[in-house]
């Protein structure tokens, strides 16, 4: 039996169920084609969940809609930073950095379960690096600015590091020019769990949310958008909305000009790309920002257990939204970067896994997406639908209450939203100090379930089997798997290997070796056929050798 060591809980509906939240595909199916609903929100990244979340906790009959999968566009491919951005300050966009830091606030409140705070680095070099020591001081200005304007609600304001304090966070570091270093404080989560815990929390208060669910077409009267033609599972069928919500991100543009043939194009897609090696090639403890050699740009190297997490963000894409991977030029300019800042010899071996994304900005000319602001933009269109596009992961929560505010306005009701202070499933009575210390299989579940830890131990308890490792190396364990058909939509190994747990990210090799065992317990629970079970372990196998392709051959992307 697993524990989860608990504190007095803030009481909500979500919050406080005692028995698993237990989500079924026909069910929710047939939910969305009888009944109509209020609002309905096509597009299941973290905009849309937290925009589904803010609408049925203020009452409203609510349905969230995802074509792939949950989080699987960007919200599943960011940086899985939750911070205030440095950037902006140097920007000059001081409110957007003091909103952010209020809202990583809100996020370690709500979900301490899934947001932790996270040390950066910023070593500061004789030459070569981010900064020079002449351009230290400024930069700890800018440092101090951020912790003024919020920075300081995590507990720790940012410190002047001599080189010996530097050496102990990375030892790993190149020392010859090393003049010392800041370290300042902010926050990472896994994102697409994250993802997934807002739409289970919307469910848990009655929104009905369903993945696998194409909006193929809008519904109109006179002249106004009232739902969507929904393709899911071979079926068809006819979802009615007083209000539509448009939050598909890159994908915005598609779904507005179903609502209007006049629409201009809007959104500028900006590509990240992170790769995953061994934390015994790095060893740092916290995250250090290192410079990638000949680019006006940084790159973040990040310590996630026994990996590293390394990453740059915001280069102007011009592909398919569909199709979007680390490239091998990609992967070749990030082992450079941490080679020249690292004694280790990274080489292209020692990638484990890869991801690329796509950040939905909006407007802007041709050129560097580096500078473009992060603010987001919230639009009525000619025939009623709601479009929200741009901000940022730490940001959704405010972007989707001012979303419901305007879905509000349209329906002609009032109520305050409650999303600032709404716990997340597992959240509520989740007490990080004590869920670390246990240590071993409690600790990784509270980790990734919080207080709902209890169920995926109630499986174990009944057949102790399910305690195994699901992937070599890595401790999802076997009763995740069956925890993610049964309470969290997962349909295919891709949705376990990529979402539900990240063994494709930090494990790539290991995930492909996984994937039958997974296909199998998913057939045992979905009941699927052997040919059903066998086509998802298939695609998943295609899906990573598409990508390694990309990587490590230089295919098109």
């Amino acid at each position: 039996m697993i524990t989860m060591p608990a504190r007095k809980p803030r009481r909500t509906a979500a919050a406080t169920r005692r028995t698993p939240l237990l989500l079924d595909r026909t069910a929710l199916k047939r939910r969305l084609a009888d009944e109509p609903y209020d609002v309905l929100v096509v597009g299941g990244g973290v905009t849309g969940a937290y925009t589904v979340l803010d609408a049925v906790s203020r009452g409203l009959r609510a349905a969230l809609i995802e074509k792939d999968d949950f989080a699987s566009g960007t919200s599943s491919k960011s940086s899985k930073m939750v911070h205030g951005g440095l950037r902006y300050i140097e920007q000059g966009n001081v409110n957007l950095v003091r909103h952010s830091l209020l809202e990583r606030h809100r996020f370690r409140k709500n979900a301490p379960h899934l947001v932790h705070r996270l040390p950066f680095l910023f070593p500061v070099l004789e030459k070569e690096g981010v900064f020079d020591a002449r351009l230290a001081k400024g930069f700890e200005g800018l440092l101090w600015t951020y912790d003024l304007v919020g920075g300081w609600r995590i507990g720790k304001l940012h410190q002047r590091l001599t080189v010996p304090e530097v050496l102990a966070q990375a030892p790993t570091l190149r020392a010859e020019h090393l003049k010392g270093g800041l370290l300042y404080f902010d926050a990472r989560t896994d994102d697409a769990r994250l993802v997934l815990t807002l739409v289970r929390t919307a469910a848990a208060l009655g929104a009905t949310v369903l993945n696998g669910a194409k909006a193929e077409g809008l519904l109109t009267r006179a002249g106004r958008v009232t739902g969507a033609r929904v393709a899911a599972d071979g079926d068809t069928f006819d979802v009615r909305a007083r209000v539509v919500v448009n939050a598909t991100g890159v994908w915005t543009d598609e779904l507005d000009a179903q609502a209007d043939e006049g629409h201009a194009p809007q959104v500028r897609p900006a590509k990240g790309v992170h790769i995953v090696v061994p934390w015994e090639k790095v060893r740092i403890n916290c995250t250090v920002t290192v410079p990638i050699p000949g680019r006006a740009r940084r790159a973040t190297c990040t310590r996630w257990g026994d990996r590293v997490v390394l990453g740059t963000t915001d280069e102007d894409y011009q592909g398919s939204p569909d199709d979007v991977h680390c490239t091998r030029r990609e992967m070749d300019f990030l082992l450079e970067g941490a080679n020249t800042a690292f004694e280790g010899n990274l080489t292209p071996d020692d990638v484990v896994g890869s991801i690329g994304g796509l950040r939905p900005l909006v407007g802007g000319k041709e050129g560097a997406t580096l500078d473009m602001r992060r603010d987001h933009h919230i639009v009525v269109g000619r025939t009623g639908m709601v479009t929200v596009t741009g901000g940022k992961l730490t940001t959704s929560r405010h972007m989707g209450e001012l979303v419901v505010d305007k879905v509000m306005g349209l329906l002609g009701r009032r109520a305050r939203s409650r999303t600032a202070t709404l716990p997340l499933l597992g959240g509520a009575g989740y007490d990080a100090e004590a869920v670390a210390a246990s240590g071993g299989l409690a600790a990784h579940l509270g980790e990734r379930f919080g207080t709902e830890a209890r169920f995926v131990g109630d499986l174990i308890q009944d057949d102790p089997s399910l305690a195994e490792p699901v992937v070599a190396g890595l401790p999802y364990t076997r009763a995740e798997v069956v925890y993610a058909a049964r309470a969290e939509l997962a349909r295919s190994v891709d949705d376990v290997l990529s979402r539900r747990t990240r063994a494709r990210l930090f494990a790539r090799d290991a995930s492909v070796a996984a994937a039958e065992a997974v296909g199998a317990i998913l057939g045992h629970e979905l009941n699927l056929t052997e040919a059903e079970a066998a086509r998802s372990v298939a695609d998943y196998l295609a899906a990573v050798r598409h990508e390694k392709s990309v990587l490590l051959e230089g295919a098109a992307a």
